[in-house]
C-alpha cells in the first residue's frame, strides 16, 4: 500500500512538473461603448473598426478564435460599471476595450485594474488615468484629454490669436478639455462656461455671452449631437465672419453630414486624420468603406482598430497563454504593431506619444466633405501627467 501510494504519488508530481502552459482556446474580449440613443453613431462606428480589424487578423489571434461580447453603456456611469463588472465577472473575458466617456471609464477603472484585466481605453482619456491612477493593466490607443486641445492652443498662437472664450460641457471630459487650451494658448480667456451634459443642445446663452465678451475667437468642445448642434447653432448666429471657431472632437465624419457647410473653414485638432499616408491606413480607410457603404471612419474607429491590433500582439507575444500578464504588459508596452497613425511610442503611463495635426473641412474628389491632414502642429507629444504615474 505504502509504494503504491508512493508509486502514484511521484506520477503525479512528475506529471504536474511536465504540464505544458495552458493556451486558452478562445480569446474572449469585452467592448464596452454607447450603442443607443443619440450618441450611438459613435459606439457603432468603434465597432464597425474594431470588428474590420479582426477580419483583417482571419477573425484569429494567435490561430485562436475571438469571441467579442458588446455591451452597451447608454452613456451612463453606472451602467458602464455595471456592464464591466458582467464582463469581468460573469463573462470572463481577457480584455476588455472600448469607452467613448471619461466619466464612464472612471465609474469602470477600479473593477478591471482589482481583477488584473486589460483594459484598452480606445477614446476616454481622463487626466487620472494618465496621472495617480494610471495601472500596469491599463493602456490607451487614443490620447490624454488635454492633448489634443494643448495642440489647438498651440496653433492659435501660431495664427496670432489674441483672445478666447471657452465653452465646453460640464463632465470630465470637457473640463480636461478647456484646461488643455488654457495650457498653451498664449492669449487672455474672455470667458469660460460649463454647460449640462449631456441633455443641453441649446447654446444660444453661450453663444451670446461669448459675443458679448469681446473676444478675438470661441474655442469649443462638443462631441456627437451636441456638437451638430452648437455648430449649426453658431453658424445660425451670424457671427461665423466676425468670430472664427477653432475646435477639438467637434466636426468628425459622423457629424459632417449634418454640419454640412457650417464646417467649412473651422480648423481642428487630431492624432489621426482619414488621409494620413502610411500603408495601414490606407488599406483601413479602403476596407472600411467598402464593408460599409455610405459611411467613413472616424478617429473613435481608428483608435478601436488599434485597440484590437494591440491586443493581437500581446496574445501572439504569450502563444495565447494569457496568464502572462507581465509578458503581456512588455509586449504592450512596444507598441509593436502597425498603427493607422503610424509608429508611436507609449509613455511611462500607457497613454501614446505621439504627433497631432490640424485638420480642416473640405470638398473632396467626389464633392463629398470630407476632413484633410493640413499641417502637423507638434510631433512626439507626450501629455503632461506623466510624472504623477507611480509607473516607471
Amino acid at each position: 500500500m505504502r509504494k503504491t501510494a508512493f508509486w502514484l504519488a511521484g506520477v503525479t508530481a512528475l506529471a504536474f512538473v511536465a504540464q505544458p502552459a495552458l493556451a486558452a482556446d478562445t480569446i474572449k474580449i469585452g467592448f464596452v461603448s454607447t450603442f443607443s440613443g443619440p450618441t450611438a453613431a459613435i459606439g457603432n462606428d468603434m465597432r464597425n473598426s474594431f470588428e474590420l480589424a479582426l477580419d483583417h487578423l482571419g477573425r484569429k489571434m494567435d490561430g485562436k478564435p475571438v469571441e467579442v461580447i458588446y455591451e452597451d453603456d447608454g452613456q451612463k456611469p453606472d451602467v458602464g460599471k455595471q456592464k464591466t463588472e458582467k464582463l469581468i465577472q460573469s463573462d470572463k473575458v481577457d480584455f476588455i476595450v472600448g469607452y467613448i466617456w471619461s466619466n464612464v471609464l472612471l465609474a469602470s477603472l477600479k473593477t478591471a485594474v482589482d481583477s488584473k484585466t486589460f483594459l484598452i481605453s480606445a477614446n476616454a482619456g481622463p487626466s487620472q488615468l494618465a496621472g495617480e491612477l494610471c495601472s500596469p493593466y491599463v493602456f490607451s490607443t487614443s490620447w490624454q484629454n488635454d492633448q489634443t486641445p494643448q495642440a489647438m492652443g498651440l496653433y492659435m498662437n501660431q495664427k496670432g490669436v489674441k483672445s478666447v472664450f471657452l465653452i465646453g460641457p460640464n463632465y470630465a471630459a470637457g473640463k480636461d478639455m478647456l484646461a488643455g487650451v488654457k495650457s498653451t494658448f498664449k492669449g487672455e480667456v474672455k470667458g469660460e462656461e460649463y454647460t449640462v451634459w449631456p441633455s443641453q443642445l441649446d447654446f444660444s446663452a453661450e453663444l451670446t455671452k461669448a459675443k458679448n465678451s469681446g473676444a478675438q475667437s470661441i474655442f469649443v468642445f462638443y462631441p456627437g449631437a451636441a456638437g451638430v448642434q452648437f455648430l449649426n447653432q453658431y453658424a445660425q448666429a451670424g457671427i461665423k465672419a466676425q468670430i472664427p471657431l477653432y475646435t477639438a472632437f467637434t466636426i468628425d465624419e459622423l457629424s459632417l453630414p449634418l454640419q454640412k457647410d457650417n464646417a467649412l473653414g473651422v480648423p481642428g485638432a487630431q492624432q489621426w486624420v482619414n488621409d494620413l499616408p502610411n500603408d495601414e491606413n490606407k488599406k483601413f480607410v479602403a476596407d472600411y468603406r467598402k464593408k460599409y457603404p455610405g459611411l467613413r471612419p472616424t478617429f473613435y474607429g481608428a483608435q478601436s482598430y488599434d485597440a484590437a491590433n494591440l491586443i493581437n500582439s500581446a496574445v501572439v507575444a504569450v502563444k495565447s497563454d494569457l496568464t502572462k500578464k507581465d509578458a503581456m504588459k512588455a509586449e504592450m508596452e512596444k507598441a509593436n504593431f502597425k498603427s493607422v497613425r503610424g509608429p508611436y511610442k507609449y509613455g511611462n503611463n500607457h497613454i501614446p506619444i505621439q504627433n497631432f495635426y490640424l485638420q480642416d473641412v473640405v470638398k473632396d474628389s467626389e464633392g463629398q466633405l470630407a476632413l484633410k491632414t493640413v499641417a502637423t502642429i507638434v510631433k512626439d507629444a507626450q501629455d503632461g501627467f506623466a510624472g504623477k504615474c507611480p509607473m516607471k
